[in-house]
């Protein structure tokens, strides 16, 4: 006769068993995770997260706060703020993103795992990359993160733009600005020289005697006709741009001198601006998603590494052919790659990409160049189908506030 204990706890075991039978029976969520938290990061977690509600997906960054860089530079001459760019992630919470605020360390795609800097693992069914830049101090002698904190590179917003509008302010009516252009891929391509206008136009209000030098590694820059046309038109003899072929290519700085060292020689600056040479942030090259030029390459119809199998990356740290290191050439990307993720976890076939993307350069405070891209994929590669700047219109920067505003909610959810 079995025993009223007895009969409990076979009783127990049938439940349990019924349950961990339910339990296998039930398929696991997808899990997703996202590296980064910039406009590509961001627009890839709630954007997957919105489409597959369903899907577990996790956003890694080490910021609780994320600080734009686009408009940033009407930071340094004081039309707008810091605070005016700082995003937070509350629009990803809110729509179930788990937003873990830690540093990715470390990626093993073949057990699908990502490390954190706590030495925990988070396991993913596809993983989306989306780290931005680091900079190569090593290939301007003496330039280092501590020379950095006298000539700013201002290149992630954040302190260093706070830094060189601080610069900007304090320095002398008859004063020299540098700006120093690297040579190979970059973030915002046009960027610099937008800077140049902006400083001019507040050095002319306000430091009329001063100067903008372009120390520049390159012979050429995104809609150069424009700018130097907008730069004689409204700036005379307040802007020089220093070509590669005149010697503009910095070497050296030192930095207790104010000095800069180009192929062209010797050059005593009151404020400088040093734009480091740039490549993917460390954890792409470490988990040997960069290839031999230090850009990651990727299947442009899906963005998954042509190295890491389930690892895609967009963004900046991508070779992405013809389209731009910009945050709307960002999304763009990550729009793609949310549909390609999606496809290949439900057995979907990926659709066919299509790509844009806008660049808005500030002129002067009444006046934005717009340029504009269209892609699309030709033989496995992005090719350029359209690339044509709007008029130099007054009143202009409306449209770039508004593509601001209307990307910040697309990515962030604010």
């Amino acid at each position: 006769m079995m025993r009223r204990r007895d009969f409990l706890r076979a009783g127990t075991a049938t439940l349990l068993g019924v349950a961990a039978r339910r339990a296998m029976a039930q398929p696991r969520r997808p899990r997703v995770v996202v590296v980064g938290g910039g406009f590509a990061g961001s627009y890839s977690a709630l954007a997957l997260k919105r489409r597959q509600p369903d899907f577990d997906v996790a956003l890694v960054d080490p910021d609780e706060r994320y600080v734009a860089c686009p408009l940033s530079n009407e930071v340094l001459v004081g039309l707008r703020t810091l605070d005016s760019l700082t995003i937070t992630r509350a629009g990803l919470a809110r729509a179930g993103v788990r937003f873990m605020r830690t540093r990715a360390t470390a990626i093993d795609a073949q057990a699908g795992n990502l490390r954190l800097d706590n030495g925990a693992a988070l396991g993913y069914d596809r993983l989306i990359v989306a780290p931005g830049i680091r900079f190569l101090w090593e290939r301007i002698i003496d330039y280092d993160e501590t020379a950095a904190q006298r000539m700013p590179h201002a290149w992630k917003a954040g302190a260093q733009t706070a830094l060189l509008a601080a610069q900007l302010r304090a320095m002398r009516n008859g004063g020299i600005v540098a700006i120093c252009v690297p040579t190979g891929l970059m973030r915002c391509p046009p960027g610099p020289y937008e800077r140049a206008s902006l400083i001019a136009d507040f050095l002319k209000t306000h430091k009329p005697r001063s100067k903008v030098l372009i120390f520049d590694a390159n012979n050429h820059f995104p809609r150069m006709d424009r700018f130097i046309e907008v730069w004689k038109r409204l700036y005379p003899g307040l802007i020089e741009w220093i070509p590669f072929t005149d010697g503009g290519t910095l070497v050296r700085v030192e930095v207790e001198k104010s000095m800069l060292y180009t192929f062209g020689g010797a050059h005593r600056v009151d404020v400088a601006n040093v734009i480091p040479p740039q490549a993917p942030d460390q954890i792409a090259a470490d988990a040997g998603l960069a290839s031999g030029h230090g850009w990651c390459p990727v299947k442009p119809e899906s963005f998954e590494s042509k190295t890491l199998a389930r690892v895609h990356v967009i963004g900046d740290a991508c070779i992405a052919d013809a389209m731009p290191k910009s945050a709307s050439a960002a999304v763009s990307q990550a729009r793609q790659c949310v549909l390609a993720v999606e496809a290949l976890l439900t057995d979907q076939e990926v659709p066919p990409p299509q790509f844009d993307s806008v660049c808005y350069s500030r002129l002067a405070p009444d006046r934005t160049l717009a340029i504009n891209g269209r892609f699309r994929m030709e033989a496995g590669a992005i090719k350029s189908v359209e690339q044509a700047a709007d008029a130099d219109i007054a009143g202009s920067p409306d449209a770039a506030e508004r593509w601001y505003k209307s990307t910040v909610a697309d990515a962030f959810g604010v």
